[in-house]
């Protein structure tokens, strides 16, 4: 137990010793002209770039492995396994994160870019051109599996997103929000200026935690829906593998991933950080 103290008023004070940057403006015309904004997108375009081709082939390598009919008798017991498959995505967002945070953000996920726009950090442009190098990139990184692999490509799924045999849609939909909403959830709070400046090692260590939401949700989600979270992972599949389960199930890989996106941003914004960003004061035990 402890005495209360009001939160909006040490931070609003001389006690508070961090400070929020300031909102992104809707519509930033002006960084069209900056290179920082080109160099932002071809980060991230080649960065889920190589989450594709990673991940996707890490997919197909074990479905051939664990393939009786081309591995033999003994294949059950070969390849990485769910757990690797997970590792693979989870791994590889730290690897990638931690690469290009310094120069985009590191989102390599359109859901993270819309939930980071809607909390006012990327402009509008910029959210746009995010997007659009992430769907290319993830489009372009399957493309090289396909290219390297084809044999095995369509024959084991393509790396595609689909609802499992067993599970109704809905169940599908609600997988995908919630395991978008810990990711991004993960992402505010490991980016947040206040747990910055309090603890100076979090941001080198923040593309960690990001790193195993991604792995967390891979292990409670491949079954249902194979792990979507991301579109552009999702886009990227469906776009080469293009297949009719694929395509029909696609629409569940947005809708499912940008509700858990904004869900994220308003609780971090307005729940969590209410007092910082002016939406109220709130008192609490300290």
């Amino acid at each position: 137990m402890g005495k209360e103290v009001d939160v909006s008023t040490l931070e609003a004070g001389g006690a508070r010793d961090y400070a929020d940057p300031p909102p992104a403006p809707l519509v930033d015309i002006d960084e069209l002209g900056k290179w920082s904004l080109y160099r932002a997108v071809i980060a991230e375009f080649v960065a889920t770039l190589l989450f594709l081709y990673i991940t996707v082939a890490t997919v197909i390598g074990y479905k051939h492995q664990t393939d009786a009919s081309a591995s033999g008798p003994d294949a059950a017991c070969g390849g990485v396994g769910i757990l690797g498959i997970a590792w693979a995505f989870g791994g590889m967002i730290f690897i990638l994160v931690y690469c290009t945070a310094g120069i985009s953000g590191g989102h390599i996920n359109p859901a993270v870019t819309f939930g980071l726009f809607l909390a006012r950090k990327v402009s509008l442009v910029r959210a746009i051109l995010y997007m659009a190098a992430q769907c290319l990139g993830a489009i372009c990184g399957v493309a090289l599996v396909k290219g390297f692999q084809s044999g095995f490509y369509a024959r084991y799924g393509g790396g595609a997103n689909e609802v499992s045999a067993g599970y109704s849609t809905g169940t599908g939909l609600a997988a995908e929000i919630i395991g978008t909403f810990v990711l991004v959830y993960t992402v505010f709070s490991a980016t947040d200026p206040k747990r910055n400046a309090r603890d100076s090692h979090i941001p080198v260590l923040a593309p960690l935690p990001i790193g195993f939401a991604v792995f967390m949700v891979h292990l409670a989600t491949i079954p249902i829906t194979g792990t979507g979270i991301n579109p552009a992972r999702s886009l990227g599949a469906a776009v080469v593998y293009n297949n009719n389960k694929a395509w029909s199930d696609q629409w569940i890989f947005w809708v499912g991933p940008f509700i858990g996106a904004a869900i994220a941003a308003l609780y971090h914004q307005i729940v969590l950080r209410a007092s910082a960003r002016g939406y109220g004061s709130f008192r609490s035990n300290a």
